[in-house]
């Protein structure tokens, strides 16, 4: 973990830049006893990025800025929130910190953008408050955050397992994606709960990772990734915002190599060859109407790193 430097954003302040993620791989079991279900989860971070900022102050506070920020909670429940509380709680210290955090991550949209506040947060704390934690104790803190957190605490692609957050890092050459940014959001609860009704009855197999798509991953092969690329929620995300499979239809007409709904959604990802293929696709998507603004972004990238004074 980085944690040595300070930003330039105010005296005595630490910022954080942390990443969204596209699943290139969910691959969901049935539910268990505690409501979670287990996982083979193929994460891989995306350049397209938050910064949260910490800085002393006489409580916890919590604001926000950029596309979408009214839509951002700016109480306790924000995970940036409880990231601070949970680590001053181990540490014996009052959370007082001011966490700002310029959100350029699509709200409610699939891509970790809550999980990625709250390890960003928690990084910048750690920093700002010179607590020099290990990298497990940060960890543990973010699995107990939520089953995304921990990804965005170590980026680049890596497999998560039991609900995502128990992590092997995979081997990732470089893709290039365009995200559709679509109208509202779409819970993450609600998308697992459909996937249950859609699946009652069935025999839901065992999640595990698929050897081809983790080959094409190492390669760099954008066209062995597009041939392998799965998510076993889409058919709920799609079940829950019909209207979706025009924007994938849209994207995949526009020249994508493949098309699919960004983890549970609602936004959706497309891979292309190139930057300049990118551009093209998002073009064409925001030309079609099916979406309400899309961003290009290449992958792997970094986790939650400190930037420099």
């Amino acid at each position: 973990m980085s944690t040595a430097a300070v930003s330039t954003t105010a005296p005595g302040s630490v910022t954080v830049r942390v990443p969204a993620k596209v699943n290139v791989q969910l691959a969901v079991g049935a539910a268990r006893a505690d409501g979670f279900h287990d996982l083979a989860n193929v994460f891989l971070a995306v350049s397209l990025h938050d910064e949260v900022t910490a800085t002393p102050a006489a409580e916890l506070r919590v604001t926000c800025e950029g596309p979408d920020a009214d839509q951002v909670p700016l109480d306790r429940t924000n995970l940036a929130a409880r990231a601070a509380e949970l680590l001053a709680a181990r540490h014996g210290l009052e959370p007082a910190v001011h966490l700002h955090i310029a959100k350029r991550i699509p709200v409610a949209g699939g891509m970790a953008g809550g999980s990625a506040d709250g390890a960003g947060a928690l990084l910048a704390c750690d920093t700002l408050w010179g607590l020099d934690s290990s990298r497990e104790e940060l960890l543990d803190i973010c699995a107990e955050l939520g089953s995304d957190v921990p990804f965005s605490l170590v980026g680049e692609a890596a497999l998560g397992t039991g609900r995502g957050e128990h992590l092997t890092p995979v081997g990732a050459g470089t893709f290039h994606w365009v995200f559709a940014v679509a109208e509202g959001g779409l819970s993450t609860p609600a998308v697992f709960r459909e996937f249950d009704r859609l699946t009652a009855g069935t025999d839901v197999p065992v999640p595990q990772a698929d050897p081809a798509l983790l080959a094409a991953l190492r390669s760099g092969d954008a066209d062995a990734l597009a041939a392998a690329l799965s998510n076993d929620l889409q058919a709920a995300a799609l079940s829950l915002r019909p209207e979706l499979a025009a924007t994938l239809d849209a994207g995949l007409g526009a020249g994508a190599l493949a098309a699919l709904v960004s983890g549970s959604g609602p936004t959706t990802a497309f891979l292309v060859h190139d930057p300049e293929a990118a551009l093209k696709v998002a073009a064409a998507l925001e030309a079609s109407g099916t979406c309400r603004t899309t961003r290009t972004a290449s992958s792997p990238s970094p986790g939650a790193t400190v930037l420099p004074r």
